[in-house]
């Protein structure tokens, strides 16, 4: 069974995330730790929807089963439970959110006792061990041997003072008003309370979560309350997180969104113009655009691609010796401070950035104009591999030919393929994208 997706175990709560199965792959995980376990001790965290209680219990029950004790800390943001898992110096960490999917969904997020994400290969050993009932069944033990769990409050003091010092001590956040948008999620206490202990004065949007209300019409994804309040309230900044909190969006004072190849060049740059850069490069995904790599050069640093998901960016900064990268959607990685995605460190290094530059965020964070891009979904009868059709080699020559960039692939749950042209001239790429469309319609639904 294929348990692990680009990001965890995520499906839709009591069905196919249902309690047995949470029980079932929380002891395969605990079996693997066990063999590399210095602790025996596991930390558990979640973000704000109902099914997370459900899902917590099994989790425990299926970790104490098999002798493991373990730490629940309540609703945190994944990257706190990245960093409290290596703080307390426990054997793993696990997260229990569908990020910024709606609250019918949930997922299991694990990390090692360093704080980081799994690799697959790690990924499918636990697999493995999740489909062999035999030793499942072995590993469970009896009288003495049960594990305990206990509840811990205070732990989100720890994540607060490791953010706050991810911002530069010389500087204040006295003066800005910021607006934020806590999307109903796991943020919602820890995104103000820092703000504020920084001297922001903080408006706060949507950090009333009642277990169904977390993203709805809210957060990264849904920025239209954030965009109006800023313009309202006057704001400097505007900061939207998702329902776990390892992403953001950005918005300038007119209320307007920032993308976020835009967003990563800027840091990149004033990273590297401080002498923080390390590696002289920065880590995007293969979806960032042209522009940013160019605007990269032009710095005289280099671009690294990864796949899609920041643990793949995470990979190749490790492998290049790189401190900073992320994913236009909002997932940015400051490796000095951060082992995954932190919406809240990245907003921190943003303010520093406004601060330490003396500029509006509607110029500073836009340092280079986008190329026209655009990304197409096609509805197909037949995957057929892609170095099977027909044509499609002349095709991709000739988008070359043109310095038309292109990424083509399938999608990983449905039946669709994923088509995204980029190039300096929107004329030309769209009459390219209209031709490649009508190419594949019939090489796949014949």
């Amino acid at each position: 069974m294929k348990l692990f997706g680009t990001d965890g175990v995520r499906g839709e709560a009591g069905s196919f995330l249902s309690a047995p199965l949470a029980m079932k792959v929380a002891m395969a995980a605990g079996i693997y730790f066990k063999a590399h376990s210095t602790t025996n001790r596991i930390l558990i965290g979640k973000d704000t929807r109902r099914s997370g209680y459900m899902i917590e219990n099994a989790i425990v029950s299926g970790l104490t089963a098999i002798g493991y004790d373990v730490i629940e800390i309540g609703p945190m943001p994944t990257p706190a439970i990245a960093f409290i898992t290596e703080n307390m110096r426990c054997d793993a960490g696990i997260m229990i959110s569908a990020s910024h999917n709606s609250y019918e969904d949930n997922g299991i997020k694990f990390f090692d006792g360093h704080g980081d994400k799994l690799s697959h290969e790690v990924e499918a050993e636990i697999e493995a061990i999740y489909a062999d009932d035999e030793r499942l069944q072995e590993a469970q033990v009896t009288a003495k041997k049960i594990g305990k769990a206990k509840r811990i409050d205070d732990v989100i003091g720890r994540y607060i003072v490791a953010l706050k010092n991810s911002f530069p001590r010389e500087l204040s956040l006295s003066g800005m008003r910021i607006v934020l948008d806590a999307a109903n999620g796991a943020g919602y206490i820890v995104g103000p309370t820092v703000l504020e202990e920084l001297g922001a004065e903080v408006v706060v949007l949507h950090n009333k979560p009642d277990g169904f209300n977390i993203n709805e019409g809210c957060g990264a994804l849904h920025t239209k309350d954030l965009c109006e309040s800023v313009v309202k309230y006057r704001a400097d900044l505007g900061i939207a997180l998702d329902g776990d909190a390892d992403r953001l969006v950005v918005v300038d004072e007119n209320g307007e969104i920032v993308d976020g190849d835009q967003l990563l060049g800027a840091l990149g740059s004033y990273m590297n113009d401080r002498g923080k850069l390390k590696g002289g490069a920065i880590v995007s995904t293969v979806m960032s655009n042209k522009a940013l790599e160019d605007y990269m050069i032009s710095k005289g640093l280099k671009l690294f691609r990864s796949n899609v998901g920041d643990k793949n960016v995470l990979e190749v900064m490790k492998k290049e010796g790189i401190n900073f990268g992320g994913e236009q959607s909002g997932h940015v990685i400051v490796s000095d401070f951060a082992k995954t995605g932190d919406g809240l460190v990245t907003a921190l290094q943003t303010l520093a950035l406004l601060i330490n530059t003396k500029t509006k965020a509607s110029t500073a964070l836009r340092p280079f104009t986008l190329y026209p891009q655009k990304l197409v979904n096609i509805n197909i009868k037949n995957k057929l591999p892609l170095n099977k059709i027909d044509g499609l080699e002349a095709k991709l020559k000739e988008l070359d030919k043109k310095d038309i960039r292109h990424l083509i692939r399938y999608s990983g749950t449905e039946n669709k393929l994923r088509v995204l042209l980029e190039c300096k001239d929107a004329k030309e790429m769209n009459s390219n994208m209209d031709n490649l469309l009508e190419f594949f319609q019939k090489a796949l639904n014949a």
